[in-house]
């Protein structure tokens, strides 16, 4: 990466840490760096939007905030700072609407911060979070809360808010309230609006918001007291299981309700091959319904609890199910049926998830290694093409929580991620920006990286230690 003399007048943060080049990259190796500038001109990229293939390379000149020009061969003016690419990709800041940042109430396990962090290392300029926290997100004053401890971070945060108050399922809670202060959906996560009336309630009311219900789908009694998915492994293992169905019947009241309301529903962390076509079928009679799928649910099966030996890493809600879900999961994002891949990220303190399988937390961590897995799973296997990925990163969670979407123009305001497809590196404990460690990938080596974030001004360029 070349940088050029700054300029003494202008306001900028910069921390340098280690100046070592890596091979073919174009970018620093070590601990992140991060910029602050008025000016700064981005070369030898390669744009890939609605409008951009990944084709071409470019530059980009940004002022301000904002994108001043696009070009080949710009030249740098006058105090004008230069970060060299070399060629790796660049598309509008993604963004993930499933995450838990604990914050409030839980900062042993993850804070605004470090969350924030660990969104900016997988490439996310956006992350929407759930309201499990302590006090849940209920109230105007907890989602004004999140948002003030984030505005001056590089990735935008989004308070997801409850349905109901203090997510017991019984009331609804103050949503209209919550919407003037900045929530963008609703939601009791980890808990499902089990009482149909009050979903039924929750989803005439938020439809005249104009905004989505993400329900947890599982109903309880079928599900509890499971540990992993209910099938031939569980079986073999001795440990109850979750089965598919305790999903699929949650998802299908849903739909009927949305139906019969009006309203949006939006099914989170889809898992089961029942349940994608449960939602393809509501699509194709115009019910308004969408979905997401997180990156481990189209990689991994629930025969890694066996083969890893109760490693509680590979513990989560919903848990991991058959090659025969994975595939469907796969399936269900070619033709669209799932509109979002996501993460569920969900940290947890090492001492909570070193214990015995069955009194293990559900949940992993995810935003660190999301675009690896995708990669590999679904770009290197030609499932989907870049464009294609960028619905499912980009366009189709901000147009479901009705966000402004970015843009690679000429006059937008820069709001970039930076990425490759080849390199190959290993997301060790040294390289989790996250304040949890609880990732099933713990170890492994990943094809594919997110190398930076440009957002709210900032340049965050990201850097294997």
């Amino acid at each position: 990466m070349k940088r050029k003399k700054s300029n003494p007048l202008l306001q900028k943060r910069i921390s340098i840490l280690d100046l070592t080049l890596v091979p073919n990259h174009g970018i620093f190796a070590g601990e992140r760096k991060s910029y602050k500038s008025t000016f700064m001109l981005l070369k030898n990229l390669k744009p890939v939007s609605n409008s951009h293939k990944g084709k071409d390379t470019i530059d980009i000149r940004i002022e301000e905030g904002l994108i001043k020009e696009i070009g080949s061969g710009l030249k740098a003016g006058k105090g004008e700072e230069t970060h060299d690419f070399g060629g790796a990709y660049v598309s509008p800041g993604w963004m993930d609407m499933h995450i838990h940042l604990r914050e409030p109430g839980f900062e042993h396990k993850e804070t605004i911060k470090t969350g924030c962090d660990a969104a900016a290392f997988g490439g996310f300029t956006a992350v929407a979070c759930m309201p499990n926290t302590k006090p849940a997100t209920h109230t105007r004053d907890v989602v004004e809360f999140i948002i003030k401890k984030a505005e001056k971070l590089p990735v935008d945060v989004h308070p997801i808010a409850c349905v109901t108050k203090e997510r017991k399922g019984k009331s609804i809670a103050e949503m209209a309230d919550m919407k003037e202060g900045g929530a963008v959906a609703f939601s009791d996560d980890g808990d499902p609006v089990f009482d149909s009336q009050v979903m039924r309630v929750a989803l005439e009311y938020s439809s005249m918001l104009g905004m989505p219900i993400i329900n947890h789908e599982e109903d309880l009694a079928l599900s509890r007291p499971g540990h992993m998915n209910e099938g031939k492994v569980s079986t073999r293992l001795g440990l109850d299981g979750t089965p598919g169905i305790a999903e699929e019947v949650m998802i299908a009241r849903d739909i009927l309700l949305a139906e019969y309301t009006g309203g949006h529903i939006h099914v989170a962390h889809i898992s089961t091959k029942n349940a994608v076509d449960l939602v393809r079928q509501a699509k194709k009679k115009g019910i308004n319904v969408t979905t997401e799928v997180c990156a481990h649910h189209f990689d991994l099966t629930d025969e890694e609890i066996d083969k890893q030996h109760f490693d509680t890493n590979f513990k989560m809600h919903p848990p991991l199910r058959t090659q025969e879900d994975v595939d469907a999961m796969v399936e269900g994002l070619v033709d669209g049926t799932i509109d979002v891949i996501c993460t569920d990220h969900a940290p947890h303190a090492i001492e909570e998830k070193e214990v015995e399988f069955i009194y293990a937390p559900n949940g992993i961590i995810g935003l660190e290694t999301a675009w690896s897995i995708t990669n590999q799973r679904l770009l290197q296997t030609k499932k989907l093409d870049l464009q294609q990925l960028m619905d499912k990163l980009v366009y189709n969670p901000r147009k479901i929580l009705n966000l402004d979407q970015p843009e690679i123009k000429e006059g937008a305001k820069a709001n970039l991620t930076f990425f490759n497809t080849d390199e190959e590196w290993t997301f060790d404990k040294k390289n989790v920006r996250s304040k949890s460690k609880n990732s099933p990938y713990l170890d492994k080596t990943l094809k594919g990286r997110a190398v930076g974030i440009f957002n709210k001004g900032q340049l965050v360029l990201n850097e294997i230690r």
